[in-house]
């Protein structure tokens, strides 16, 4: 099953760099890619280690109501350079207009070069569902019961 999702490109996007794309026909992410402002196109952007940075894609979408967008780091972005979102994963709610940007980390140890039209970070779409949150006299017993991090075993 295709969901749509409508896209509007920024007024000073770069209108070659693709749309996000699955690059298998079995990816649960597609890609999305740096659209720099056309005074970085040329020089890109550099993150240095630690440094964390918005990286614009060009991009507003219009997810369906019911929907969310997760942003999620790119595996060999993470394990050949150390590059991450802090906030992982990022959130893109339905009732979202505003401008499509990345938030990225340098985790590594050398800076960080990100070409304009370089893949970025993945987004996965997918449903959501709203709960009612209500207050209770007590809980339900359970195996694990109050048990906090690292309860269940190691780690």
């Amino acid at each position: 099953m295709a969901l749509t999702i409508r896209v509007l490109r920024e007024d000073w996007a770069d209108p070659a760099v693709g749309l996000p794309s699955y690059e298998t026909a079995g990816a649960a992410g597609a890609d999305l890619r740096a659209n720099l402002r056309p005074e970085d196109r040329m020089a890109g952007m550099v993150l240095a280690p630690m440094e964390r940075r918005i990286v614009p894609t060009g991009l507003r979408v219009e997810l369906p109501d019911g929907y969310e967008m997760q942003i999620r780091p790119r595996s060999g972005l993470a394990l050949k350079h150390g590059i991450s979102l802090p906030n992982t994963p990022g959130t893109i709610d339905s009732d979202y207009r505003g401008p499509l940007g990345v938030l990225l980390i340098n985790y590594g140890t050398e800076p960080f070069a990100i070409a304009h039209g370089d893949r970025i970070a993945q987004a996965i779409v997918a449903p959501v569902v709203q709960a009612v949150f209500d207050v209770a006299e007590d809980l339900s017993e359970s195996h694990r019961g109050a048990g906090g991090f690292g309860s269940t075993g190691r780690g």
